[in-house]
């Protein structure tokens, strides 16, 4: 039987990529693919603050390919790190009024590596801009970012918000493209916040009756500086919200092991409970996974 693995922020760190993936048994010691049929979710941020990214995002590409060969699934989405990538191909040189200097030298600050932008191709860019921004596996929602006007501003659907990131990631456009950057840069939209009045949970809600599914499954925010633990002991998910949300980003650049999260099987088979954008979520208490 398929399984369906979920992978968050990679940030460069190939050694502990592919350590994950063979723990999960999804390649072998070759690194060539040996997961069958499963299906691979990868969460974005294949770049920045990790010393080989075009390796990893190298490695994703031809098992995605070795994969295909025998029926199994590998999918990516677009991380703001991925973006920031691209851009800084595109415009590194430019001046930029939002984030302030040289495009390329923000990305740096945010622990661009200049080998990653002289080892990038055109076959890298054109995979990394096809990326979608979202997708609905089963009963789950998937985006790179816990983050709620982000998404939203591009659209109100999932299609929509895709087909609209899809023209962006095209433009020669350098505000609409700052203003992609920066909007990419909120977290923790479904956190409360009892400061403001926010409910965390109802945000997540609101944000799950939008786009369809019962639990959003995410990365972008480590874990570790979400529970103020050391990240060497982050091997599991994060799970929160009450149960509405899933944390998947182990904080590998910070010296987390990283983990292939399996998708409870039993969630995505109950098609009875699959809810349609605009009805009222069930509720869904998944616990600590």
């Amino acid at each position: 039987m398929s399984e369906t693995f979920v992978v968050g922020d990679i940030h460069g760190q190939f050694d502990k990529l592919v350590g994950l993936l063979q723990r999960a048994k999804l390649i072998n010691h070759h690194n060539d693919w040996c997961g069958g049929t499963n299906r691979v979710y990868f969460l974005g941020d294949f770049f920045d603050r990790g010393p080989d990214g075009i390796a990893g995002l190298d490695l994703v590409m031809r098992i995605q390919q070795q994969a295909a060969s025998v029926g199994g699934q590998l999918h990516g989405l677009m991380g703001n790190h991925d973006a920031l990538l691209i851009a800084v191909h595109r415009f590194g040189f430019s001046e930029t009024s939002r984030i302030g200097g040289l495009l390329v030298e923000s990305w740096q600050r945010n622990g661009g590596r200049m080998t990653d932008l002289q080892r990038l191709k055109q076959h890298h860019v054109e995979w990394l801009m096809s990326l979608p921004a979202m997708l609905l596996v089963g009963d789950r929602l998937l985006v790179h970012a816990d983050a709620y006007l982000l998404y939203t501003s591009y659209g109100r659907s999932i299609e929509a918000v895709n087909r609209n990131i899809y023209k962006l990631m095209r433009s020669h456009n350098e505000e609409e493209w700052e203003r992609f950057l920066t909007e990419f840069s909120e977290r923790m939209a479904f956190f409360d916040d009892a400061d403001m009045g926010v409910n965390g949970a109802q945000i997540a809600s609101d944000f799950l009756r939008i786009f369809g599914g019962l639990q959003v499954v995410h990365g972008h925010t480590p874990i570790p500086k979400i529970i103020r633990q050391p990240p060497e002991v982050v091997t599991k998910p994060l799970v929160y919200a009450n149960g509405l949300c899933i944390n998947i980003d182990g904080g590998m650049y910070l010296g987390g092991p990283g983990f292939a999260y399996r998708l409870p099987s039993w969630i995505e088979s109950i098609a009875s409970f699959a809810r349609k954008p605009g009805s009222e979520p069930p509720s869904l208490q998944t616990g600590h996974a």
